[in-house]
Parts: C-alpha cells; sequence; structure tokens
C-alpha cells in the first residue's frame, strides 16, 4: 500500500520474469517459485553476482519451523497465523548471497513521513537484493495488506459482535434483574399475604378457644354457684332445724327453771326458817349419820324399808339430803334411762357386739386432737348407723363412758373422754341425758344427794350401803377402799365433763350446771367422809374452770368450804376411817389456801401426739 501511494509499485515482469503469486499457493509451491525466479535471474540478469548461491536454499530440511509471522506498525493490530502449511516466515523467505531478509524491518504508515521511509528502504532493498526480492517484497506486502485488511476487518466484525452481544448481554441482564425483582416482589407479596391469612386463621382459632374457655369457665361458675346455693340452702336448714332445737331446749330449760324457781320460791321461807337450826345442828346431824355404819352391830329390823330404786322412804322421813330441783331431774332422767333399758336385752348377741366396740373404742381415746377426732366421728358413725337404734347405741355408750372411768388414773385420759362426749352430744343431745342418768345412777353425789342411815329404813347395814353405791361382787359387798376409789372417779368424771370445752361445739352440762351442782351440794349435802371425797374429786377437776368463770363467787365459795364444811368433818370409826378423813381434810384446805384452782389441771389442753411412755 505504501509503495502505491509512492509510485514505487515494483514491475511484474523483470527481464522477461514474472513474479505473481497465486493467492491460493501453498508454501511449497511458494518456494518452489521463488527458487525457479533465482535460476532464471542468475541465468538471465548482467549482474548475477549477488544472486550467486553457494549453497542451494532447503527451507524444507530447516529444523525451526515457524510460523509465517507480520507485523503491522500502525498501531491497530497484531497479527499471527499458527497454520504452517499455509502461512510462511518472513525471516525464511528469501535468502540472498548467504543471508536472511527480515521482513519485520518493514513497516507500512499512511503518513507521508512512514511513506518516504518505506521508499527509502525500498531503494535500499533494491539496490541490496535486486528486482527479485523486491518483487518478492511487494508481493507479500500485498499479501500481508490483505491480511491485515482482512484482520482489521474480520476485527471490526468481532468487536461489533461483541458490542453486540455486550449489548444483548446487557440487555438480558438487566431483563432477568427486573424478572428477579418482579419475582421477589411477588413472592414477598405472596408471603405477605400468607402471613395475613395464616394471622387471620390463627386470630380467629384464638378467638374460638377464648369463646370456648369463656364458656366453659361460665358452666364451671354456674355449677359452682349452683353448689354454692345448695350448699347455703342445706347450711340454713340445718341451722333452722338447730335453732329450732335449741328453742325447744331453751323453752324446756325454761320451764323447769321456771318450775324450779317456783318451788324453790315456796320452800324459801321454811328453809329460812329452818336454816338457823340446821346450821346449829350440822354437825351433830353429820357425826349421826357416820355413827351408824360405823358401828359394830347391824341395825335391827324394821317394817319399814327404804325404795332404794325410786330414791324414796316408805315411813321415816329425812334421810335424803337434796334439794328438790336436783331429785326432779334425776327422775325425769332415770325415767328416760329406764325406758331405753327396757328396749335392750342383755343376752342379744348383736347388742353385745357394739356394747364391744364403743368399749373398745373408748379404751383407745388419747390425750390427742387428731385421736379424740377420729374416735367422735367413729362413735357417731356408729350411733347414727342403721343398724341398731339409735336410743340403744346411746345406751351402751353411756354406760361404757362411765365404767371405763373406773379404770382411768390420769387426768390426760379422764379429760380426753370428756372431750369425746361433749363431740358427741353436740351432735346427739339425748346422750348427755343419758350419761348424766347413768352416772346418777352409779354414784347419788353427781345428783348432788345423800342418804343417812336409817334403821327403820334399812332391814340390814349392806341395804344401805347399796343404796349409797356400794357394789356387789360375788354376793359380798366390796371395800371401802374400792368403794371411795369408784366413788372418785365418777366424781372426776363429772368434773372434767363440766369444765370441758370444745371449740365450736356446746356443751350441754357446762360451768352453769357445775356451779348448780356445788350450791346444792354445799346447802344440803352433809359432811363426811363420802360427800368430802366426792368434793375434793370435783374441785381438783372443775375448780380452775370455775374460777375462771365466776372468779370472786367461787373464791367466796370456797372460803365457806374451809370454814363451814372442812371444819364440820370428824374423825372417828375406826383408825382407818380417821386417816382416810385427815387426809381428805388436808387435801381440801391445801387446794384452798395454796390456790390450786388457779392453776389449770394437767391435761386440759390437749397434745398434738403422744409420749412414748403412754403408748402402752
Amino acid at each position: 500500500m505504501g509503495f502505491i501511494e509512492l509510485g514505487l509499485r515494483c514491475p511484474r515482469n523483470v527481464n522477461g520474469i514474472t513474479a505473481d503469486p497465486q493467492p491460493d499457493w501453498s508454501f511449497d509451491q511458494l518456494l518452489s517459485e521463488i527458487d525457479s525466479i533465482e535460476k532464471k535471474l542468475n541465468s538471465n540478469l548482467d549482474f548475477p553476482s549477488p544472486f550467486t548461491k553457494n549453497e542451494p536454499r532447503d527451507l524444507k530440511a530447516s529444523k525451526d519451523k515457524r510460523s509465517f509471522v507480520m507485523r503491522v506498525s500502525d498501531h491497530e493490530t497484531d497479527y499471527a497465523d499458527a497454520d504452517s502449511d499455509s502461512e510462511v516466515e518472513a525471516d525464511n523467505l528469501l535468502v540472498a548471497s548467504g543471508r536472511r531478509f527480515a521482513c519485520d524491518e518493514l513497516y507500512t504508515s499512511d503518513d507521508s513521513e512512514d511513506d518516504v521511509s518505506l521508499g527509502m528502504q525500498c531503494h535500499q532493498l533494491m539496490d541490496r537484493a535486486g528486482l527479485a526480492e523486491a518483487a518478492v517484497y511487494e508481493l507479500m506486502d500485498e499479501h500481508r495488506l490483505n491480511v491485515t485488511e482482512a484482520v482489521r476487518s474480520k476485527i471490526y466484525n468481532l468487536e461489533t459482535e461483541l458490542v453486540k452481544e455486550n449489548e444483548k448481554f446487557v440487555s438480558l441482564t438487566t431483563t432477568i434483574h427486573k424478572n428477579r425483582e418482579l419475582q421477589q416482589d411477588r413472592e414477598r407479596k405472596l408471603d405477605l399475604q400468607y402471613q395475613r391469612t395464616l394471622a387471620e386463621d390463627l386470630d380467629n382459632h384464638l378467638t374460638v378457644v377464648q369463646r370456648d374457655h369463656e364458656h366453659i369457665s361460665q358452666l364451671e361458675e354456674r355449677r359452682i354457684r349452683d353448689d354454692m346455693a345448695r350448699a347455703e340452702a342445706k347450711r340454713r336448714e340445718k341451722a333452722i332445724q338447730e335453732e329450732k332445737i335449741r328453742q325447744e331446749r331453751i323453752k324446756a330449760e325454761e320451764e323447769a327453771r321456771l318450775k324450779s324457781e317456783k318451788a324453790e320460791r315456796d320452800k324459801a321461807a321454811a328453809l329460812e326458817a329452818e336454816k338457823k337450826a340446821a346450821e346449829e345442828a350440822a354437825a351433830k346431824k353429820a357425826s349421826a349419820s357416820d355413827a351408824a355404819p360405823n358401828a359394830g352391830e347391824a341395825p335391827g329390823p324394821s317394817s319399814s324399808t327404804f325404795d332404794v330404786k325410786n330414791g324414796t322412804q316408805s315411813s321415816v322421813k329425812n334421810i335424803i339430803r337434796a334439794s328438790q330441783n336436783a331429785l326432779e331431774l334425776e327422775k325425769r332422767r332415770q325415767q328416760i334411762h329406764e325406758e331405753l333399758s327396757t328396749k335392750i336385752n342383755p343376752l342379744n348377741q348383736d347388742y353385745q357386739s357394739l356394747g364391744r366396740t364403743f368399749g373398745r373404742l373408748i379404751r383407745t381415746i388419747s390425750a390427742t386432737i387428731e385421736n379424740i377426732r377420729t374416735r367422735a366421728e367413729e362413735i357417731m358413725k356408729l350411733m347414727s348407723g342403721p343398724q341398731y337404734p339409735q336410743p340403744v347405741s346411746i345406751k351402751l355408750f353411756a354406760e361404757k363412758i362411765v365404767s371405763d372411768c373406773t379404770n382411768q388414773r390420769s387426768p390426760n385420759a379422764i379429760f380426753a373422754s370428756s372431750r369425746v362426749v361433749v363431740l358427741v352430744t353436740s351432735k346427739i343431745p339425748l346422750a348427755m341425758d343419758i350419761l348424766i342418768a347413768e352416772l346418777n345412777r352409779v354414784c347419788i353425789y353427781t345428783v348432788p344427794k345423800h342418804i343417812s342411815y336409817s334403821k327403820e329404813a334399812f332391814r340390814t347395814r349392806d341395804d344401805y350401803f347399796k343404796a349409797i353405791g356400794y357394789k356387789e361382787v360375788d354376793g359380798k359387798l366390796e371395800g371401802l377402799d374400792e368403794y371411795l376409789e369408784r366413788l372418785s372417779s365418777y366424781m372426776k368424771l363429772y368434773g372434767a365433763l363440766v369444765q370441758t370445752e370444745v371449740r365450736g361445739c356446746q356443751n350441754l352440762h357446762g360451768m352453769k350446771e357445775g356451779w348448780a351442782w356445788l350450791a346444792r351440794f354445799l346447802n344440803t349435802i352433809p359432811s363426811n367422809l363420802f360427800t368430802a371425797i366426792a368434793l375434793d374429786s370435783f374441785l381438783v377437776m372443775a375448780g380452775y374452770g370455775m374460777y375462771c368463770q365466776y372468779r370472786s363467787q367461787f373464791e367466796k365459795l370456797l372460803s365457806v368450804i374451809g370454814r363451814d364444811f372442812v371444819n364440820a368433818l370428824q374423825e372417828g370409826g375406826g383408825e382407818s376411817r380417821s386417816a382416810k378423813v385427815s387426809k381428805v381434810k388436808m387435801s381440801i384446805r391445801n387446794y384452798i389456801d395454796s390456790k390450786q384452782y388457779r392453776k389449770e389441771p394437767e391435761g386440759l389442753q390437749l397434745r398434738d401426739r403422744l409420749d412414748s411412755n403412754e403408748l402402752y
């Protein structure tokens, strides 16, 4: 191209030699053509010497077979052809005079300076190598130019395609990003919709669950209200019944009190008139009442006898010392007791079994809260059961309580039994009347009542002893010590029963009855060994409660006891009897003087458990 612009194009025919390579020549054909041109040049040219070769060109035998390399110095492209069969190395194309013709020294340029330089190089080459080599060079230059142009065109096409591909890639990438964003947006919308749906479903479920819970709660509240209403109705009904029973009891007690007050008012004048005479003769009568049982000879026979069962005398007056009210209460209780006794057949095996059950339960009573509660519940269950009539169960219970007290020596056991009695009788009031009637039957001093000895009233001394409570064992009466021990046990049970208070339960024979008993005792009962033992046992158990209830009034009664009753006690009737009288006098005086009534008796308060030595 540079030769064309400078007008230095090499001629295609030099000295009749044509150097016009065909475009489809192979490398071997090109070499063959070059050899042919050299031979012709050497034979025809006028200056063949520069082209003389000492050795023939053997390009095929060259070990260094490298590809044809063309360099274009217009700063636009570099080209390399890797096909060894279709390309020719630039440094192996021509060899003249043993030297190589290097094409990499040639540069093409569109500028004028490059063309001038290229023309000068061409002249130098022509000067050095001759026209043949110049022709070859021109052919190679044209071929290079063509190849360069083709390469440029191809590179341009490739660049254009690359730009298009890049644009297409960018467009596709943009489309993909847009589609991805659209897809993510759709997924977010779907996820949000799903979450909303899930939240709505959860809210609906929770609403249904809450509604169900509220419905269940309403049903439960309604059931509780119904249960409370029924319980309240039962409680009110029970309260009404209890109030009715209490009113009836109060009414009966009021009637009895009115009757007793009326009787006392009727006798008040007579008693007042006889009071001074009774005080003067108290000591004389007490000694006279003790003289008959202690006499060596038995009382003589008499046509008049004493009716022990009814507590009345046939022909002799004033042998019974008791207040009228106490005798009436004893008579009423005794009638109820006898009515129940007629309903019990002692030989009935069922009644005997029930009696043994009551006895076992009563014997296992101990001074603990749980034991007392359990025994009371078991006893009430037996009394209320359908297997046995309740009156029969009540009588058997009373008999076992009274008989068991003679086997108890500890105040703890006596107070524990009293608590069971209060718990049972607060639910079954009839049991208290039967129990007091049983005590009155076995011990006349629980009425209180005293029977004086009279030859006209009793045939023998044993009849008198039986009347005041001696027991007959194997046809013989028990001794004085045994009788006094039983008397003390009965009075301790009575005193403990009077003083016992259980929270939530009413004691039907409480402190009021105990105060009435003490007043009647001091007003009507003479002073002797039997009555002193009864009074001492009662005070030991009930004195603390009476002091807490009545305070100064009780202390006044104690002063009367110490001044009148104790001083009226006379020793006599033998050494053994005198020792017992002295002992009881000392016990009563010590109780009053040391103010033992201000100290709580042992066993009044319950314990949570038993000591190990009380288990056997």
